[in-house]
């Protein structure tokens, strides 16, 4: 679930932090640039876990700043597929089931791969399975803070980087009285998630017998 990972990168260090010790002054600002970020293709970053090497530092021309190539390990968050995990549902849709891990929460268990026969209620906004017993079918509701464990099945990394303006659909010059402003967006449309887990629900036993002794 959670792996180390080799970095390097260029830390600047402003002069009102010259007075301290350089590796406490890098691990400080390694930790606000990549604490609780998603780096792309590599996972969600925790907290630094321990400075390789520091090389030499410079000051650049109009940069009253010092700044320091070092070569570090992160702790970050990167589960290896078919890894089981345990969470909580936090919500329920027509696309799914959503599941949080307290300090992740973009999981993903898509309907075909929750326990079969399963449905959407639309009234209570909650999937559930219906369970054959001798005694005939039981409905086992799936919900909101329910403790649940899942197989990691995929991953999905979005590159969410900052883009050029568009360009505009045609060169033609706005008319008299025309604003020349971009149009705005769509105030509904869903902000896409940089890294998401796609899993399926364990067999049973694992995760949901709680709900069947309930």
């Amino acid at each position: 679930m959670f792996v180390l990972v080799e970095m390097v990168d260029t830390v600047r260090i402003p002069p009102w932090n010259f007075h301290r010790q350089l590796n406490e002054a890098v691990a400080e600002e390694l930790n606000k640039k990549l604490a609780n970020k998603v780096v792309y293709n590599v996972g969600l970053c925790i907290c630094l876990y321990d400075i390789t090497k520091l090389e030499d530092s410079y000051i650049f021309p109009g940069d009253g700043a010092s700044h320091t190539k070092v070569h570090f390990r992160y702790v970050v968050f990167h589960p290896f597929l078919d890894e089981i995990l345990i969470g909580k549902i936090k919500y329920c849709s027509q696309e799914g089931v959503y599941v949080t891990m307290g300090f992740f929460d973009d999981i993903l268990i898509p309907p075909e791969s929750l326990q079969q026969p399963a449905k959407f209620d639309e009234a209570e906004q909650v999937w559930l399975w219906e369970y054959e017993t001798d005694e005939g079918a039981h409905d086992l509701y799936m919900d909101q803070g329910e403790e649940i464990r899942f197989r990691v099945t995929d991953e999905v990394f979005v590159d969410t980087s900052p883009t050029g303006p568009a360009t505009a659909a045609s060169d033609t010059a706005a008319q008299p009285g025309q604003s020349t402003a971009p149009p705005k967006e769509d105030g509904g449309e869903k902000k896409e998630a940089p890294y998401t887990l796609i899993g399926t629900i364990c067999e049973p036993g694992l995760g949901l017998l709680s709900w069947w002794n309930s």
